[in-house]
């Protein structure tokens, strides 16, 4: 017989943005629903409809898209303690909501009955059963998680039981056994699940918060106990320390448990739907996060190069491009030739002994000696390649800037500046006004090409580090300074040195429009 199909519930948009500097604007939360859609995610938790006009909004914007697999989610509690369903606010916004599908929360831990909800067991069940039996008379696709089902049933496996029969019977689609503490560990997982009758229970969820990172371990030992849907968010954000990482569990679940899920057929996308939400976050993605992290297929010493050359399966445990990544081998003082020749596959064929080889990794170790660092600045050492190779277009020929930082008073400090630049023989001028004299720089310069190359309003600055490289120096010491941009699909990062922060800083952001406009070039030629 074979295995059941897992059902993928995300809730980036509801529990995701509990998570500490995480907000979505009402467009963002559109567009981050209709990617998962085109993922393949089963069930899209949308909010709580009665916390804001933004969240009910939501749902009303929702009914006016088409999607072509998700089902869209109003989540809420069950009724009020000693009042009826029919007439609860809570179940009342559910139904507004217009959902096709709704999900109940429900207390399971008898402490939280007692002190939270004030009320006694027998009442809270009596609410339970009310509330979903009302929405499923409504027509609505009930969904009831067990809040704090683990713990509950530490204390009382009785009455944990006798809830999750309550929700069972009163004909919720799946009940879904939440770590809401995330203080629960794999093995208490398979134990518990040994210890319940999924037959007399029907569908089960799971839903694990990652306090002690163990919430994708969780979800798939309760996969492997019998559990058929499973929640998360994508990148594994949500409230403390986040909820079950999807971008982890959902690979793991096609590639390596070998179970099916509709979002299987779509992984090539994961990596490209991690960055999205990440960008619409505005938070800088985690290189380290496995299959769709920059480092996840990242490999440095030279002898790791070599073997990759030949036999990629032997130092990587999936093929990239089955996630939409890719593979990095990265450039620093342990490259060796075979890595010079993987960076230059893409421009031709090359070994050991060509000349281009041995020049490009002279000139990388004079440079590292000059303190730049491309292990984590691949775009500007690909700047370099094409330079000798003879496959670079240049963006621009400065022909000065000025900046100018001012402050009156107790406002804040601003830069204002004006750039020059020659353009096919021409000079163009940009001017801005920014926070610092980077912010401006940036600003300044895309106002002089922007009515030239278009593309760069793609472009975003995602992040800027700066690292003092001979401190010795006090306030004469060199800096290195690291820039990431995006163009909403891909993010690259470039590097600059100096002893002077502002030219360190114009170097890097060169470089990153510079990378976008020479692939933009190689596009065009390819047409």
């Amino acid at each position: 017989m074979a295995a059941e199909k897992i059902v993928i519930y995300d809730t980036t948009l509801r529990d995701g943005m509990q998570g500490q500097g995480i907000n979505y604007s009402l467009e963002d939360k559109v567009q981050i629903a209709l990617e998962m859609d085109e993922f393949g995610i089963d069930y899209v938790e949308g909010g709580f409809p009665l916390s804001n006009r933004k969240e009910a909004e939501f749902f009303q914007r929702m009914r006016q898209e088409t999607l072509k697999h998700a089902r869209i989610v109003a989540f809420g509690s069950t009724r009020k303690p000693d009042g009826k369903a029919s007439s609860d606010p809570q179940i009342a916004a559910l139904l507004n909501a217009e959902t096709p599908a709704v999900i109940v929360v429900g207390k399971t831990w008898k402490a939280h009955v007692r002190e939270v909800l004030q009320t006694s067991e027998d009442e809270n069940l009596r609410m339970i059963a009310d509330s979903i039996s009302t929405l499923r008379k409504e027509g609505r696709e009930v969904f009831f998680d067990l809040e704090h089902f683990f713990d509950g049933y530490k204390d009382d496996p009785v009455y944990a039981r006798k809830v999750l029969e309550t929700g069972a019977g009163a004909g919720a689609a799946c009940c879904i056994l939440c770590d809401t503490n995330g203080g629960t560990l794999p093995f208490e997982v398979a134990r518990i699940f040994g210890e319940i009758s999924l037959a007399k229970v029907g569908p089960i969820g799971v839903h694990f918060h990652n306090d002690t990172e163990n919430a994708v371990a969780n979800s798939l030992t309760a996969i492997d106990c019998g559990a058929v849907h499973v929640q998360g968010t994508i990148n594994g954000w949500g409230e403390r320390c986040g909820n079950t990482n999807l971008c982890v569990l959902v690979p793991n679940i096609c590639l390596k448990m070998g179970r099916s899920a509709t979002a299987c057929a779509h992984l090539p996308k994961l990596t490209s739907l991690s960055r999205f939400v990440s960008e619409k976050a505005n938070i800088i993605p985690d290189r380290r996060q496995p299959y769709v992290g920059e480092s996840a297929f990242a490999h440095k010493a030279g002898q790791h190069a070599d073997v990759i050359s030949k036999a990629p399966h032997l130092m990587e445990h999936i093929d990239a491009a089955l996630v939409g990544n890719e593979r990095q081998v990265l450039l620093s003082e342990l490259a060796g030739k075979s890595t010079m020749v993987k960076k230059l596959a893409k421009y031709g064929s090359f070994d050991k002994s060509s000349e281009v080889v041995v020049r490009l990794l002279q000139q990388l170790k004079l440079l590292e000696e000059q303190g730049y660092e491309y292990e984590a600045a691949e775009a500007s050492f690909d700047l370099v390649i094409r330079k000798a190779l003879g496959l670079y277009t240049p963006l621009l020929e400065l022909s000065n800037y000025h900046l100018e930082n001012y402050k009156s008073g107790d406002t804040p400090a601003k830069t204002v500046g004006r750039i020059f630049v020659r353009v096919n023989g021409n000079t163009l001028m940009g001017a801005a006004v920014g926070a610092g004299p980077v912010d401006t720089l940036n600003n300044a310069l895309r106002d002089a090409l922007l009515p030239l190359h278009p593309f760069l309003k793609k472009l975003k600055l995602t992040d800027y580090r700066v690292r003092v490289l001979n401190p010795e120096k006090a306030t004469a010491a060199k800096v290195r300074v690291f820039i990431t941009t995006s163009d909403g699909e891909r993010i690259w990062d470039t590097v600059g040195v100096d002893e002077n922060i502002i030219e360190a800083s114009w170097q890097a952001l060169v470089d990153s429009m510079e990378f976008a406009f020479n692939n933009e070039v190689d596009q065009a030629s390819e047409k």
